[in-house]
């Protein structure tokens, strides 16, 4: 009826102010976060319209003229990849095996006794920084929550930040000595020897990140004599194996010395910079175990930690290392482009300086 329509309109009329009120929200006292340190710079890089700006921030190669650049033999590596007209499977939860066995076998060598011997547990990461976060809740879980970690004073800014958001305690050895503008080797490996059994330390194989300052062949192999016997999770990070010297042989140094005494390590690597695959999150968590058994049960645990977080690793940047990483080793090609790398830093830096 005509009253009835008058009332609905009414009604209607009534609610209709009501639908633009809303419900509070749950997160009306969440406050806002800082920008990171050096990604916020990129953000704010990449919105100055200024041709002249220089980005000193995100550790990526840039060509003079300030662009990005892939490597020619990245660029073979995907062109024999398309070629091969592969598909788009999802990967298992530890990864793709070639690749996982090509990154092992880059960092450890093709002598090494505990490859030969199947002890080594691996499993493929989202970067470097999926390796460090990976091994932390595996620490977090099979150590304890709150087990300390050492780092080195000062160490790559992430690292703190990873290790303690999976619950481990973070403490630093000394490593920069800012009298000398060196290495502290005589502190560290004291501040090693009176970390308690049971406590995780993490060593940068080569380029330390961000002094850029090695220990020299000698004072490794002093570090592992320190460390040799103790009952610590060693933990190597390994993102730059290559721009330290220019080869990749000699900056596996640290690695290869330490699994050659017995020392059992876990190993952390990122393909973001030798190989240039920054946006492809390329990275290996290996851990060197007693025997091939302990291996499997090592690799089943750090599965169970992977499939809840990211369930599988992406594909393309795998591909692309396993197809590439024998270059990187054995052909002068390779070994080239690291030079040029190596060379270009080193110059843009006395640049910078002066």
């Amino acid at each position: 009826s005509g009253e009835a329509r008058t009332m609905l309109s009414r009604t209607v009329a009534v609610a209709r102010p009501g639908l633009r009120h809303r419900s509070a929200s749950l997160w009306a006292k969440v406050a806002a976060a800082p920008p990171d340190a050096i990604l916020g710079l990129v953000e704010e890089f990449k919105k100055d319209p200024r041709p002249q700006k220089v980005s000193l921030s995100a550790g990526t190669y840039r060509t003079d003229e300030g662009k990005p650049w892939v490597l020619p033999s990245v660029k073979l590596a995907e062109e024999r990849i398309v070629a091969a007209n592969l598909d788009k499977e999802y990967l298992g939860i530890a990864g793709m095996a070639g690749f996982t066995s090509r990154a092992r076998e880059f960092a450890m060598g093709d002598d090494c006794s505990a490859i030969k011997e199947g002890r080594v547990a691996s499993v493929q990461t989202l970067s470097g920084t999926g390796a460090c976060r990976l091994i932390g809740e595996f620490y977090a879980q099979h150590l304890g929550k709150g087990t300390p970690l050492y780092l080195p004073k000062p160490s790559w800014g992430n690292h703190a930040k990873i290790f303690a958001a999976a619950g481990l305690e973070v403490r630093y050895y000394r490593y920069w000595d800012p009298k000398t503008l060196g290495l502290d080797c005589a502190g560290m490996i004291e501040d090693l020897k009176a970390a308690p059994d049971g406590s995780a330390v993490l060593l940068h194989a080569c380029a330390h990140n961000p002094t850029g300052v090695d220990p020299t062949e000698g004072q490794w192999r002093d570090i592992a004599s320190a460390l040799k016997g103790r009952e610590l999770a060693l933990f190597f990070d390994s993102a730059y194996q290559g721009f330290a010297s220019g080869n990749a042989e000699a900056d596996a140094f640290s690695i290869r010395h330490f699994e050659k005494e017995g020392i059992s390590f876990a190993l952390g690597q990122s393909f973001a910079k030798n190989f240039g695959l920054y946006g492809e999150r390329v990275g290996v968590l290996s851990m060197i175990c007693a025997d091939p058994d302990e291996a499997q049960r090592i690799e089943s645990q750090l599965k169970q930690l992977i499939r809840p977080m990211y369930s599988s690793p992406p594909l393309s940047g795998a591909r692309i290392v396993e197809v590439r990483a024998a270059t990187l080793r054995t052909h002068v090609h390779g070994q080239a482009e690291s030079g040029t790398h190596v060379h270009r830093y080193a110059e843009s830096g006395t640049h910078a300086h002066r």
